[in-house]
């Protein structure tokens, strides 16, 4: 899967937007929430690349793919600045979420109360697990996952979180893709395939882990881990 995202339909005539710029946006938009509870009213590319450990002129690039914001010598618009970000990453709208495999790391995905505040709303559960299906969990019914594909379509869900086992998520992502979901956030530990005009992202927490171990590791051998 690349990881640029072609914008040939949209608004930025068919800019060509890697993922690291996606990403960088990310930090951009929760700098500036931070920035305008203390209170700024505007922010100079420096101030908000030293915030991120970026360069002034990485910053101004990033955006200009995006449009001329901010005045020169003046800086940003803090407020404006972050709501024109929401817009780009798309944090203006409520989004519809359905999380599939209420096990620990389900469950406390649902409990996150980020996702809701960045409009991400988790509207249906499912899981296999009969003592499970039917109840009330966190406000929430949760489904039988042998209807997972018909629940997805008639409740018009727009995203959906994988947190099942890694010998069943092949044939769950299938199913996902089949309701027509566009957008899958998969926690479990396998790389899954999917048609190419699915977008698919990988949070494995072990390989993170592994990847500070390894940092912590070779540091006793070295002065310095290049990361």
């Amino acid at each position: 899967m690349s990881t640029d995202i072609d914008t040939s339909s949209k608004s930025l005539s068919g800019k060509r937007i890697s993922e690291s710029t996606i990403n960088r946006l990310s930090l951009y938009y929760r700098a500036l929430s931070l920035l305008e509870k203390e209170g700024y009213e505007t922010v100079s590319s420096k101030v908000l690349a030293r915030r991120e450990k970026l360069t002034p002129a990485q910053v101004r690039k990033d955006l200009s793919f995006f449009g001329s914001f901010g005045t020169r010598g003046l800086g940003y618009p803090v407020a404006d600045l972050k709501k024109e970000i929401a817009v780009i990453l798309g944090i203006d709208r409520v989004w519809r979420v359905a999380l599939v495999g209420i096990g620990n790391i389900g469950s406390a995905l649902v409990s996150y109360k980020e996702f809701a505040r960045q409009g991400f709303q988790i509207v249906k559960l499912f899981d296999n697990d009969q003592r499970k299906i039917g109840s009330n969990h966190k406000g929430i019914i949760v489904s039988d996952i042998n209807n997972l594909a018909t629940e997805l379509a008639e409740d018009n869900i727009e995203m959906v979180v994988l947190t099942v086992p890694a010998t069943v998520a092949q044939y769950i992502v299938d199913e996902i893709v089949k309701a027509g979901i566009k957008a899958i956030l998969n926690f479990a530990p396998v790389n899954l395939k999917v048609p190419d005009d699915i977008y698919l992202r990988n949070e494995n927490m072990s390989m993170e882990l592994e990847y500070l171990s390894f940092a912590i590791v070779n540091n006793h051998t070295q002065k310095k881990v290049k990361l």
